[in-house]
């Protein structure tokens, strides 16, 4: 294993303490004054400690501020933002509620971060036709606590309490997925502000059809690209209709094989299922001991169902079957909200479980997508690297569609370790690769995975892809470092950017 440990400098850091600050004061005085004249002296900093706050997300790469955050208050203010920075040569970082996990809001070049998070107003509900359109800084759960008494709700869920319009330029996904799509299902368009400070309707001003055969897929080119064609200053969103009755359950199975089996069983039988997670028995120890659960410690998966009572009935009754089928145990129903809630609440704090198993570490979390079929097989390789690099970690996964994620436990002093952590994500990455999948199911490219892009889409994809960043953002100006602009070997974990 030493020899994959590739020769690089790392820099020691404390959490979230050190920030690189080689281009403090880069900014004139001048060019923040007219920041100042577009969006208000109340709504641009230039101090060090929101410098940093907005220099780094949840992952674990090296805080880089910018020069200075702006705060607009409307897509207006945006486009005069965008097109001043453009103008005068100076990057654009847009920003959310920073819950990414690769380093997207890292400023590596310094620049303009631009919070939209003040613009956080529902501009319009359409029940009739289940769509609503809503600016940068509404949140999945304030959308959703709008629409609570409309019989309707927005699925898409990652966990964290994200910015939806930051949801759709990461392409996030989450638990119900396998039921009701990931972002890229979901937005139906776009308001985005171009570098120049055009605003682009991704299907056309006010549209909210649910299909198109009319020209380019504009919108799909926004999702998932990471703030490096533009700032998306609202989303028309597909929105679905509250379930009749829900229930959830847990089961544990012998082997991961058999968790997965039944996985298969269960989607080719056609039920719909609305989650289905898998935690592997390292993870299932940590969610007992950290949200007080008593469930097996064994490969697990939640489930959930939704539809009318019968419906449920029947199809809880089919899943039961498959489940001993395949050498499933422990049923655990919950049919009352409050049970399903601390089930999920459960699953949602995995993060903080495998936290608790070493304390006074750190996690960085990756995660990688593979077809159905191979899941076993990486998960049983997954597991044997984690003994073979001598790491701590915890696997959990929406297995529904193949995506999982590798929750590691890692010393942040440990300059050693911080290397075999590097070693083990980019492995993991290109297993998934050999076992035709993606190298990120979900969180994004950002700096961790350039290299990896580059060797899933290839030359001629990443050239396709630098030609489309070209076009938008001729001066390379957007989340400069981001993807289609990937560097050999991707970038350390604790390391700068060069």
């Amino acid at each position: 294993m030493a020899s994959l440990l590739r020769p690089a400098t790392w820099g020691l850091f404390s959490w979230r303490g050190y920030c690189s600050r080689g281009t403090q004061g880069k900014l004139s005085a001048g060019f923040v004054e007219a920041l100042k004249a577009v969006v208000g002296s109340p709504h641009v900093s230039t101090a060090a400690a929101v410098r940093e706050q907005h220099g780094h997300d949840e992952s674990m790469h090296r805080c880089q501020p910018p020069d200075a955050v702006v705060w607009p208050q409307d897509a207006e203010q945006v486009g005069r933002l965008a097109a001043l920075c453009y103008g005068q040569g100076v990057p654009i970082i847009p920003f959310g509620t920073g819950t990414g996990l690769e380093g997207g809001v890292c400023a590596v070049q310094g620049g303009v971060c631009i919070n939209l998070t003040r613009m956080d107003r529902i501009l319009e509900l359409n029940p009739e036709d289940f769509s609503v359109v809503v600016e940068p800084g509404v949140t999945r759960k304030a959308l959703n606590t709008h629409l609570r008494d409309r019989g309707l709700w927005f699925p898409v869920d990652p966990g964290a309490d994200a910015s939806l319009c930051g949801m759709a330029a990461t392409g996030a996904s989450g638990t119900n997925s396998v039921r009701y799509g990931t972002m890229r299902d979901n937005v139906l368009n776009l308001e985005v502000v171009l570098p120049s400070g055009q605003r682009l309707h991704t299907a056309g001003r006010g549209r909210r059809f649910r299909k198109s055969a009319a020209g380019y897929n504009l919108t799909g080119l926004f999702v998932g690209s990471e703030g490096t064609l533009g700032l998306i200053t609202a989303a028309t969103l597909r929105l679905h209709p509250v379930p009749e009755a829900t229930v959830a359950a847990t089961c544990a199975f012998p082997t991961v094989q058999a968790a997965v089996d039944s996985t298969v069983h269960i989607l080719q039988a056609a039920v719909p299922v609305a989650r289905i997670e898998f935690l592997d028995e390292v993870m299932m120890d940590a969610c007992n001991r950290h949200s007080k659960l008593n469930c097996c410690v064994a490969p697990t998966l939640f489930l959930e169902f939704h539809g009318s009572e019968q419906a449920l009935a029947e199809q809880v009754q089919r899943t039961e079957e498959i489940i001993r089928h395949n050498g499933g145990s422990h049923f655990s129903w919950a049919k009352e909200a409050e049970e399903r809630s601390r089930l999920w609440a459960a699953r949602h704090n995995a993060w903080y479980a495998s936290l608790a198993l070493r304390p006074g570490c750190k996690g960085y979390s990756t995660d990688v997508c593979v077809p159905i079929s191979r899941l076993p097989e990486i998960l049983v390789q997954t597991k044997e690297d984690l003994e073979a690099w001598r790491l701590t970690g915890t696997i959990v996964g929406h297995v529904g569609d193949g995506n999982f994620h590798c929750i590691l436990l890692v010393d942040p002093e440990d300059p050693e370790e911080l290397l075999r952590v590097q070693a083990f994500a980019e492995q993991l990455g290109r297993r998934a690769l050999v076992l035709h999948g993606t190298c990120t199911g979900e969180h994004g490219i950002g700096l961790g995975k350039r290299q990896l892009l580059l060797e899933e889409v290839g030359a001629v994809g990443m050239q396709t892809m630098r030609q489309l960043k070209a076009t938008l953002d001729p001066r390379g100006l957007m989340n400069p470092g981001k993807p289609p602009q990937p560097r050999t070997g991707g970038q350390k974990l604790g390391t700068q950017h060069p």
